[in-house]
C-alpha cells in the first residue's frame, strides 16, 4: 500500500511539471501581459526558448521567413524542429507575412491595392503593387508554414511588419480571415533600438517601469544591427521583474480583444 502511494505521488507530480496545452484552462490573473515575439535572425532563438522554458512562461510567436544567422530562413526546413518544440511546450503561433512584406501606402482607385516592400524572399527590396488577394497570400503563406511545422493551426491573427498599416489594409486582411496585432506604447521593449543609446540596463528598467495591465509586449529573435543583444539578457530580468510586481504572462488566445475573434474563426474552420 505504501509502495502504491508513493507510485501515486510521483506520478502526481510528474503531470504536474509537463508543460501547459495551449487549449488548457489558465489559472486566475488578475494583471496579464501578452509577450509577443516576432522572428529575426535567429541566433538568440535557442536561449530565448530556454528562458520561457524555465521561467514557465507561454507567448505568441509572428513568424516570418527572415535571413537567419545558421541555416535557411526562420521558417524553412532548419528551423523545423525549432517550431515544432514550441509548440510541444503550448506557445502560440501568427503569421507575420511569409516575405516579412512591409506596407508602404495605399494606391488610389476602385479596388484596394496597396504599394508594398519585402524584405525577405525573391522580390527582397523591390517595391511591388498588390491587391488585397496578394497580400492575403503572403499572411496565408506563412500561417501555413506554420501548421505544417508545428502540427497545429496558427491563431487568426497577424502581424504587419513595422506595424506598419492603413485602415484599407487592415480591412482586406479581415476579409481574409486576419486580426492584425500591435503592441503597447511600453511594450515596445526596445531590442530594435542601437545599443550605444540605449542600453540594456535602461530598457529593461524603462519596461519595468511604464509596463500595465493588458499590455501586448513586443521583442524579436534576433535584430541584426543591435550589437549588444537584447535576448536574453534582458528577457529573463524582465520576466522575474514583472512576476515579483503581480503580473503573470498569457497568450494572445486569452486576450480579451482577440479571443472572441479567434473563437468564432476556429469554429468556422478558418
Amino acid at each position: 500500500m505504501r509502495r502504491a502511494s508513493s507510485l501515486l505521488l510521483t506520478f502526481a507530480l510528474s503531470w504536474l511539471a509537463l508543460p501547459a496545452s495551449g487549449n488548457q484552462p489558465a489559472a486566475s490573473c488578475d494583471k496579464p501581459v501578452y509577450l509577443t515575439f516576432d522572428t529575426g535572425h535567429m541566433g538568440v532563438a535557442d536561449l530565448v526558448a530556454d528562458v520561457l522554458r524555465r521561467q514557465q512562461v507561454r507567448v505568441t510567436f509572428f513568424a516570418a521567413d527572415e535571413r537567419t544567422q545558421v541555416g535557411d530562413g526562420s521558417l524553412g526546413r532548419h528551423w523545423a524542429a525549432w517550431w515544432r518544440a514550441r509548440a510541444a511546450e503550448g506557445h502560440e503561433f501568427a503569421s507575420h507575412t511569409l516575405d516579412h512584406v512591409y506596407w508602404r501606402a495605399d494606391v488610389p482607385g476602385d479596388a484596394p491595392r496597396f504599394r508594398v516592400r519585402p524584405s525577405a524572399g525573391a522580390q527582397q527590396g523591390r517595391d511591388l503593387v498588390w491587391g488585397a488577394a496578394a497580400y492575403c497570400a503572403q499572411i496565408d503563406a506563412a500561417a501555413a508554414r506554420l501548421r505544417e511545422y508545428t502540427g497545429r493551426a496558427p491563431l487568426p491573427l497577424y502581424r504587419a511588419p513595422g506595424g506598419k498599416t492603413s485602415p484599407a489594409l487592415l480591412a482586406a486582411a479581415r476579409q481574409c480571415g486576419y486580426q492584425h496585432v500591435g503592441w503597447a506604447a511600453a511594450g515596445f521593449l526596445g531590442d530594435e533600438l542601437p545599443s550605444d543609446k540605449y542600453s540594456n540596463a535602461r530598457l529593461l528598467q524603462g519596461a519595468l517601469r511604464d509596463i500595465r495591465a493588458g499590455d501586448v509586449l513586443l521583442a524579436h529573435l534576433g535584430i541584426w544591427s543591435r550589437q549588444d543583444p537584447w535576448a536574453p539578457a534582458v528577457l529573463e530580468p524582465l520576466i522575474t521583474g514583472l512576476k515579483q510586481r503581480g503580473f503573470c504572462f498569457r497568450t494572445l488566445r486569452e486576450h480579451p480583444d482577440y479571443r472572441d475573434w479567434i473563437a468564432q474563426r476556429e469554429a468556422k474552420g478558418k
